[in-house]
C-alpha cells in the first residue's frame, strides 16, 4: 500500500465532471465521472444498443439504420453533457467504425454532433487502453486482459505496471454471428483457428484472465445469480477456471431462453451470450488460467488513468476512494487518519500476524469507520455494511469488500452476529473474519475515547506491553477511563488473548 497523506488526497477532489462516449460495435455509451481522479466515480451512465457492427464483416459497411440510431443517441448525449457542466468530453470509436468502408464518413458526423474530435482506436490501441483500465482498478494485476466487444477481441499481457503489446481479432459477438451465418458450430471453428497458437495465451497458464466487455459481464451476472452469490458487484467477481469452463459449455449447449435466471440479462444481450461463451471457452482451453476475473474497468477508465500524472497513478485507488468518502461523510476526516496511525501502533505491538494486503484493508476501514454517523444509531452498522460492500470501489476484491463492511459493522454494533447475513460471512476466511472482529473492537475503543474528534488518539496510545493490552490515559485525559472504556478494552483484550490495563 502506498502511504499517502490526508493533504495529498485533497488535491484529487477538485475539477469539473469529465465524460467519455464509447462508440462500440454493439452499443454507444456515455459515462460521466464526478471528476478526474485516481478512483473516478461515475455520476451518470447510459447506453443505447445500436448494433453498428452488425453485418460489417460481410457487407463491409455500417448499416444505415444503425448509423441513424447512433447519431440520434449522440445528439442526446451531447445535450446531457452540456446540461451536466462537463469540462472535458472524450469520444472513442472502435472496431465497427474502423473496419467499415463508410466509417470515415460516420466518424466525421459523430465529431460534428459531439463538437470534439473522435478518437478512432486501432486494435492495438484499444488493447492498450483496456489493459490500462484493468491496471487502474486491480491491485497488483498479473495475467492477460481480454476485451470482447461486438466487433473484435483484444488481448494484452499485464504484469504489475508492465503492459505487453496488444493484438486484435475479429471475434466480437456481432462479427461472429455475421461471419458464421448464425451457426455456433461454424463460429466455434473460426474462434479455434484464430486462437489456437496465440502467444498471449501461451503465457496465461496459472495466471488470471481479466475479462472486459458487456457480453462477458452478462455471462458473469448470469453465473452470479444462478449460484445465489450474496454480493451483486460485478468488478472483482472471480470464477475459478474449471467452473467457468463448465458454465460456458452449458450456455452454448442449451437454448438461451431456457437458462436459469436468464431474466437477469438484458434481452438485447442474450443472443450474443453463446458467442461470448465459445470465445471464453477457447481462451480457457488454450491459456489454462487459474481463474477469470470480471473487470468493470476497461477502455474508458484506461483513458482516464492515462490522463493522470505519474504521482497520481501510483496512489492506491482504494485508499483514494475511501479518503474521499472520509472527507465528505465523516464528522472529522482528520480523525480517520489518526485511527490509521493509532491502529498501526496497536497491531505492530500485538503479535498478530498482519500481511501487507491486510494492513492496506485496515487503513481503508479506518477511513470508512464514521461514514454512517448520520443514520439512526440502531441502523448504523447495517447501513455501513450495505454502503461499503456495494460502493463503487476499485482496487479491492470481494473478500476485501466483505472485510471492510464487517469491520465497520462490528465497530457500530459490537461483536453481535445475530442480525448479520451469514452469506456475507461466507465471503471471508476464518482468519479475515477474526481480523474484522479485532479491528471493529479496537475502533469501538477509539471512538468511545475520542468522540470522533481529532487530537485525542495521538496522546492516548494503545499497545501490548509485557503481555498486557495497555491504554495510556495520562494528564488531562485520565478522566476518560470510565466504565464504558474499560468494558470495550476488556472485549478487545479477550479477542487477542491479553489482560487489559488502563494506565492513568
Amino acid at each position: 500500500m502506498n502511504d499517502v497523506s490526508h493533504e495529498a488526497h485533497m488535491g484529487l477532489v477538485s475539477g469539473a465532471p469529465i465524460a467519455v462516449i464509447d462508440i462500440g460495435s454493439n452499443s454507444v455509451r456515455l459515462v460521466v465521472y464526478e471528476r478526474l481522479s485516481r478512483s473516478p466515480t461515475p455520476i451518470f451512465n447510459e447506453k443505447a444498443s445500436c448494433g453498428l457492427g452488425r453485418e460489417v464483416a460481410t457487407t463491409g459497411r455500417l448499416n444505415p439504420d444503425a448509423v441513424a440510431k447512433a447519431l440520434s443517441t449522440l445528439k442526446r448525449f451531447r445535450v446531457l453533457c452540456d446540461r451536466m457542466g462537463v469540462g472535458r468530453l472524450f469520444v472513442l470509436a472502435t472496431a465497427a467504425a474502423r473496419d467499415a468502408a463508410n466509417g470515415p464518413e460516420f466518424v466525421a458526423a459523430c465529431a460534428d454532433i459531439c463538437r470534439t474530435e473522435v478518437g478512432l482506436l486501432s486494435g492495438k490501441r484499444e488493447a492498450q487502453l483496456s489493459a490500462l483500465g484493468v491496471l487502474s482498478g486491480v491491485h497488483h494485476a498479473n495475467g492477460v486482459v481480454g476485451d470482447l466487444g461486438g466487433g473484435s477481441l483484444e488481448l494484452a499481457d499485464l504484469h504489475g505496471q508492465r503492459i505487453g503489446s496488444g493484438v486484435t481479432f475479429p471475434l466480437g459477438g456481432l462479427a461472429l454471428q455475421d461471419t458464421s451465418g448464425r451457426s455456433l458450430k461454424k463460429a466455434a471453428k473460426i474462434v479455434k483457428d484464430a486462437l489456437a497458437r496465440e502467444t498471449h495465451l501461451e503465457h496465461l497458464k496459472g495466471r488470471t484472465f481479466y475479462a472486459v466487455g458487456g457480453t462477458w459481464r452478462a455471462l458473469a451476472r448470469l453465473h452470479m445469480f444462478q449460484r445465489g452469490y450474496p454480493l451483486h458487484v460485478m468488478h472483482g467477481y472471480i470464477i475459478p477456471a474449471r467452473e467457468a469452463l463448465e458454465f460456458v459449455r452449458l450456455v452454448q449447449r442449451v437454448p438461451v431462453d431456457t437458462l436459469s435466471r436468464i431474466e437477469t440479462v438484458a434481452e438485447g444481450r442474450r443472443q450474443l451470450l453463446a458467442y461470448g461463451a465459445l470465445v471464453l471457452e477457447q481462451i480457457l482451453r488454450v491459456g489454462k488460467p487459474a481463474n477469470v476475473f470480471i473487470s468493470a474497468q476497461g477502455v474508458r477508465e484506461g483513458l482516464l488513468y492515462e490522463l493522470l500524472d505519474e504521482e497520481e497513478r501510483v496512489i492506491d485507488p482504494l485508499v483514494a476512494a475511501t479518503a474521499e468518502l472520509n472527507e465528505v461523510r465523516s464528522r472529522s476526516p482528520k480523525h480517520g487518519w489518526e485511527l490509521v496511525e493509532w491502529t498501526d501502533r496497536f497491531m505492530a505491538s500485538s503479535g498478530i500476524d498482519e500481511g501487507v494486503e491486510e494492513k492496506r484493508l485496515r487503513h481503508a476501514a479506518c477511513l470508512l469507520s464514521d461514514i454512517s454517523w448520520r443514520a439512526h444509531p440502531d441502523y448504523r452498522g447495517e447501513q455501513s455494511l450495505n454502503l461499503i460492500t456495494h460502493a463503487a470501489f476499485i482496487g479491492v476484491d470481494h473478500p476485501g469488500r466483505a472485510f471492510l463492511g464487517l469491520a465497520i459493522y462490528y465497530r457500530h454494533v459490537g461483536l453481535i452476529d445475530e442480525d448479520l447475513s451469514p452469506r456475507i460471512r461466507e465471503l471471508v476466511s476464518a482468519r479475515i473474519l477474526d481480523r474484522a472482529r479485532i479491528l471493529g473492537a479496537a475502533l469501538r475503543v477509539g471512538y468511545i475515547l475520542s468522540a470522533a474528534m481529532p487530537g485525542t488518539l495521538p496522546t492516548a496510545p494503545l499497545a501490548v506491553d509485557h503481555g498486557k493490552l495497555v491504554l495510556k490515559l495520562q494528564g488531562d485525559l485520565a478522566p476518560l477511563g470510565g466504565e464504558r472504556v474499560a468494558n470495550r478494552l476488556r472485549t478487545l483484550a479477550r479477542l487477542i488473548g491479553r489482560e487489559p490495563l488502563i494506565v492513568t
